[in-house]
């Protein structure tokens, strides 16, 4: 165990520190258009090194983040990730589901997965290597660090999108990922391109979400 460094702030300090915080993130979009335009990768390792700082169960960081920069991996993984969203848009989605995408105008078509010059896949580990060595609380351990990685990337002044094509099995196939890991998410990173749009949405006041007891 070590000692706890913490700096308690004056309360006007944190409500201006908090206040700042959600201004910045009322800001955050999902984007779908990227320029190509090459980025600071060590921008974008010092976001993936804050999501590694996340806390997780019994501490055991079960998460494995791919930088993929690649030209030629990225066309395979567009081609993968196409392939299953086809299907998906072809009949797999429910009715309403695809209902409930018509305001987004998302489709099978995933060019931002070329445009963007950096993606990140999150892997992640359902156990340690090999089977006795235990990971517990996965997907809220992960879960959590992609939060992390999404807030830092925003405040860098990069956007990105977190993107689910399902399944997900290409990306262990094209990344050549162990047998201990799964793909939970893949996320475009970049600059917004030109005359780029993003839906028109409102998010639920807090009197809708919050409950006090």
């Amino acid at each position: 165990m070590s000692a706890l460094e913490f700096h308690e702030l004056p309360p006007e300090e944190m409500t201006a520190r908090a206040a700042a915080f959600l201004q910045s993130m009322r800001a955050r979009r999902s984007v779908r258009t990227f320029r190509s335009d090459p980025i600071d990768l060590d921008v974008v390792r010092a976001c993936i090194e804050t999501a590694v700082q996340a806390p997780s169960g019994a501490h055991k960081q079960p998460w494995t983040f791919v930088l993929v920069r690649d030209p030629e991996v990225r066309t395979k993984i567009r081609a993968a990730a196409e392939a299953e969203e086809r299907a998906f848009y072809a009949g797999r989605a429910g009715e309403r589901w695809l209902r409930d995408l018509d305001p987004f105008g998302t489709g099978p078509d995933k060019p931002f997965l070329e445009e963007a010059p950096a993606l990140v896949a999150v892997f992640a580990q359902r156990h340690g290597v090999g089977e006795e060595q235990k990971h517990y609380y996965v997907q809220e351990s992960v879960g959590i660090a992609v939060g992390f990685l999404l807030a830092a990337l925003h405040t860098a002044g990069l956007v990105a999108l977190t993107h689910t094509p399902s399944p997900m099995t290409f990306l262990s196939h094209i990344l050549r990922r162990p047998a201990n890991e799964r793909a939970y998410l893949l996320i475009p990173i970049g600059l917004p391109g030109p005359g780029c749009v993003v839906p028109a949405i409102a998010r639920k006041r807090l009197d809708e979400v919050l409950v006090e007891v």
